[in-house]
């Protein structure tokens, strides 16, 4: 995740989170709930990102939640990829030399087929493919993980948000357990998290981003996470944000990104956060169960 979060000045959070805490519940580290840990692009640290073989990783390591982004190709596949190029995590420079900036959006599905996306990281994961969505979520159902999926670059992709709830729901992932407890859909575009709302107000929702206290209540009217960079966040922000209802009418969340150290993962825990993402979950994980 890479956009630039929008911090708040101190004073705007301090004034409004003590006007809204007075209506809202207590945040989560007061009941003493830990937050939940989430494997950022699979267990990235320790596999090549957003492959199965980061999921794989993340099941071995016992961690409950993965998340992922997702884009489409050129013929409307949905694939799992961080970035809007191939260039960084393929091999596509090699395997298709004249067809510079190598854009995820100006490549077939079987082309991307084609391409290594394990050996950037490790040669013992040469041959890691691309996956496409529904793959992905395939191998999440096989360990019976709960799935925090972005869309990314959305102005990208018109319509990727029904087209995703399609897939989707042709999986399985609509049901009634699924969207009660083992998704969220998330995107830094407000009006991509509002259209999945629109589309299917039972889905969870997060915006990722750091937006001011004064327009938190906006964002409550169709999300259930406001989810920011950990160097954006401090504890007032989080109540602030756990003051308001979402969508749903439970108290807002935070799910702050992206912590790979003990002393930032107890940081953000001493917060009061709901979930960390991370590509190092077995590290954070330590850390906020001591």
């Amino acid at each position: 995740m890479h956009a630039r979060a929008v911090a708040a000045s101190t004073t705007a959070v301090l004034g409004t989170a003590a006007l809204l805490l007075t209506f809202s519940p207590a945040r989560a580290a007061d009941s003493g709930a830990g937050p939940v840990v989430i494997a950022h692009r699979g267990a990235s640290a320790y596999a090549p990102e957003n492959t199965l073989a980061a999921v794989d990783k993340a099941a071995e390591l016992g961690v409950e939640w993965v998340e992922n982004d997702v884009q489409r190709t050129k013929d409307g596949e949905l694939v799992v990829l961080h970035d809007d190029s191939l260039q960084r995590t393929t091999d596509v420079e090699e395997v298709f030399p004249d067809r510079a900036p190598w854009k995820v959006k100006d490549f077939t599905a079987a082309e991307i087929a084609r391409l290594d996306a394990g050996s950037w990281f490790d040669p013992a994961y040469a041959g890691a493919r691309v996956p496409t969505l529904e793959q992905f979520v395939h191998r999440v159902e096989r360990y019976d993980q709960k799935l925090l999926l972005e869309l990314k670059n959305p102005q990208l992709y018109p319509g990727i948000e029904r087209q995703t709830l399609k897939v989707l729901s042709n999986e399985g992932w609509l049901d009634r357990e699924h969207v009660r407890n083992r998704l969220i859909v998330q995107s830094f575009g407000a009006d991509s998290v509002r259209t999945v709302h629109e589309l299917k107000p039972a889905v969870k929702t997060g915006f990722l981003g750091t937006p001011p206290v004064a327009d938190l209540p906006s964002y409550a009217a169709f999300t259930d996470q406001i989810n920011p960079s950990y160097g954006s966040l401090t504890a007032d922000y989080v109540d602030a944000v756990h003051a308001l209802r979402g969508a749903h009418g439970k108290r807002l969340e935070v799910f702050t990104w992206t912590v790979n150290d003990a002393e930032n993962a107890r940081r953000v825990d001493g917060y009061g956060v709901d979930g960390i993402i991370t590509n190092t979950p077995d590290v954070v994980q330590e850390a906020v169960d001591g």
